[in-house]
């Protein structure tokens, strides 16, 4: 007769603990030496569990602070204004950004014809990963027009806004021209990135932005963790 293994006891444990709140969301759990006492084990063994559990999206690691319940879904809505700290504090949350990659290069061909550019135009890229209170929710790769927008990666490095940076520029106002939504699993760079499992849902979008006269200023793509944000369609 097969056995339960120990790690798998211990996670349905935690999960029974979450789901009946006595850990809520956003609480930190008690660490490895607490639990591998609490359930006479060691914390080898606690550790899996934890991985069961962070795989799962019910909890996520900050380095060096502990582990935490993950928090619940993020509405976060998808129309002709999306605006990403606005969104955030709208639903109560507290956004970051943190930049991965800044840089201004020759754009491909998919980003001439998104942007309505010649070949051989120079682009600013933008990769980076937008945290709801702390926790990562997405990653994002956002070209930019480089002869428009001269200087917009200095404003980026500086606020880590995209709105601010494109006002900067000379762009007051933009909208969403399109969105173009499709499910993905996480590669294992995103999901690293992620503190996901490697092929894990992600929801990723395909939108270009534009400015009053309705010229292209941004073409983006955001890969959204499946289980910490929910996508509303908002004005179209």
């Amino acid at each position: 007769m097969s056995k339960t293994p120990i790690w798998k006891a211990i996670a349905e444990g935690l999960r029974g603990d979450i789901a009946r709140h006595h850990y809520k969301a956003g609480d930190k759990l008690p660490t490895e030496a607490e639990l591998a006492a609490r359930y006479g084990v060691n914390r080898h063994t606690v550790r899996r569990a934890l991985k069961d559990l962070a795989e799962a999206g019910m909890v996520h690691a900050r380095r060096g602070a502990g582990v935490f319940v993950a928090l619940a879904p993020t509405d976060y809505p998808i129309g002709r204004r999306v605006r990403f700290h606005q969104n955030l504090r709208n639903a109560g949350r507290a956004p970051a950004k943190d930049i991965l990659h800044l840089t201004t290069r020759l754009a491909d061909a998919e980003e001439c014809e998104a942007l309505d550019l010649p070949e051989g135009a120079m682009v600013h890229a933008y990769e980076g990963l937008s945290l709801a209170d702390a926790q990562p929710i997405a990653l994002f790769r956002s070209v930019f027009p480089a002869a428009r927008l001269e200087g917009l990666c200095e404003v980026i490095r500086e606020t880590r806004s995209v709105t601010a940076a494109l006002e900067a520029c000379g762009v007051r106002d933009y909208t969403r021209a399109s969105t173009r939504l499709n499910a993905v699993g996480a590669t294992a760079v995103q999901a690293l990135h992620l503190r996901l499992r490697e092929g894990a849902p992600l929801l990723r979008t395909q939108s270009i932005n534009i400015d009053a006269e309705g010229t292209p200023v941004e073409y983006g793509h955001t890969w959204f963790c499946g289980d910490r944000v929910t996508l509303t369609v908002g004005e179209l």
